[in-house]
């Protein structure tokens, strides 16, 4: 009782204080930041050597898009969990669950390097999954207290934050695998190490230090707006502000964007193996790619709140198809091609996942804003779990060309999503 006497006191003086909501705001975005790059840090092994780590122990290309597709399968339930439980508690509580879930995960994917045991490296991956949907909702924590024009910027900060801990993983491998090998690890296994102490660290980081907790102010402002309008009903001031058509549509741009990149990024590594490239190749070509998924964040956020969602939607898909065709062009052993392809594929997820994200905010209200935000992630997830998994069945079966021209060309799709929104009513943007 005496508990809920002091948060409610709490929120009552960011109720009074627009200065104090807009430096718990400002607060808020530093703490995501520092945990963000923490949390880029641990995403960047399962994306960098999943495939390879589940090649060398199956002994084959054909499934080397599982782990892919158990990590983001695990990222899709984690997705739905930790947006019910920042609903339900708060956003410190479910971000930091889902942080320290990853990090166990990838000390079990160590155990099971260690112990050539699959069955344990496909559940552990399943749990390490949960990093990667933290990561991502960690993003939605700097908007709660964001008005319309600041959402798409603050969505950019967080991810452009991502960019540090992202790029320096994958161009750690060959460290952290020496550093494995020396301490009897096998070296694949050593960037899964980097990952579990990354993971633990972003997940303590937002545990003690976001308080006030941004979504349960958020909540209280949002409340109190709506008691001083006495005279609509709380019901429908709460439906005046949800937009289903906004949210179907931010929906549909992130599946699509995350099915096509999780395709083409998870057979590069692949693909670049059977032409030679080695260990430091392959971290150079995936980390300027997870940079370029992240780093233009911060200019693409300013770009969606002046030219608007709809405008960087169709941008998405313009340059996904780029992505395909140069990576469906590119010389076997060119080195310089495939970083352009890749490149040019991360900055199409880029501008999809922040428009698709600013709309979700956008359309939603906070009374159950996480909780939509969590069922849409799961969608994100699962098409990244799909595009993982089918992607090393695709390429055995054609090729890695025909593959990334196919993604391309499927990123075309989200024209016509934007003219079906924009013709059957408006949708923020």
């Amino acid at each position: 009782m005496e508990q809920n006497t002091k948060q409610q006191m709490l929120l009552q003086g960011y109720i009074e204080s627009p200065d104090k909501v807009k430096a718990l705001y400002r607060r808020t975005l530093w703490i995501v930041v520092l945990s963000q790059i923490f949390g880029g840090a641990g995403l960047a092994a399962g994306v960098t050597v999943g495939a390879l780590l589940a090649q060398d122990m199956l002994g084959t290309d054909r499934f080397a898009g599982a782990p892919v597709a158990l990590f983001t399968l695990g990222s899709a339930a984690a997705a739905l969990i930790i947006g019910r439980i920042s609903q339900r508690f708060s956003r410190r509580t479910g971000l930091a669950s889902g942080f320290l879930a990853g990090g166990i995960g990838a000390i079990g994917v160590v155990m099971a390097a260690i112990s050539s045991n699959v069955i344990l490296l496909f559940a552990s991956l399943l749990v390490y999954g949960a990093g990667t949907a933290t990561n991502l909702q960690a993003r939605y924590a700097g908007t709660d207290l964001a008005d319309a024009a600041q959402r798409g910027t603050a969505i950019s900060i967080a991810l452009v934050s991502t960019t540090f801990g992202a790029f320096a993983g994958p161009n750690l491998v060959g460290v952290m695998g020496r550093f494995a090998e020396s301490v009897g690890i096998p070296a694949l296994a050593g960037p899964f190490l980097l990952a579990a102490a990354a993971y633990i660290l972003a997940g303590l980081v937002l545990l003690i230090f976001l308080r006030p907790d941004p979504l349960l102010v958020s909540k209280a402002l949002t409340a109190h707006e709506q008691n001083l309008k006495v005279n609509t009903p709380e019901t429908e001031l709460d439906q005046s502000s949800i937009n289903k058509k906004g949210i179907v549509l931010g929906a549909a741009v992130m599946v699509l964007t995350q099915l096509i990149m999780f395709a083409i990024m998870t057979m590069t590594p692949i693909h670049m193996g059977h032409y030679g490239h080695d260990l430091e190749a392959v971290g150079l070509v995936i980390g300027i790619h997870i940079a370029a998924m992240y780093l233009p964040s911060i200019v693409t956020g300013v770009l969606v709140d002046k030219l608007g969602r709809i405008v960087m939607t169709a941008a998405a898909g313009v340059t996904f198809m780029a992505a395909g065709i140069v990576a469906a062009l590119a010389p076997s052993d060119s080195l310089l091609v495939l970083i352009v392809a890749l490149a040019l594929l991360g900055l199409g997820w880029n501008f999809g996942l922040i428009s698709g994200t600013t709309l979700i905010v956008d359309s939603t209200h906070p009374s159950t804003r996480a909780k939509t935000q969590g069922t849409v992630d799961v969608l994100v997830a699962l098409a990244g779990a799909t595009g993982g998994g089918i992607s090393g069945m695709v390429m055995a079966q054609t090729s890695y060309a025909a593959m990334s021209l196919v993604g391309g060309f499927l990123a075309l799709a989200l024209i016509p999503v934007v003219l079906w929104s924009t013709r059957k009513g408006k949708a923020n943007g």
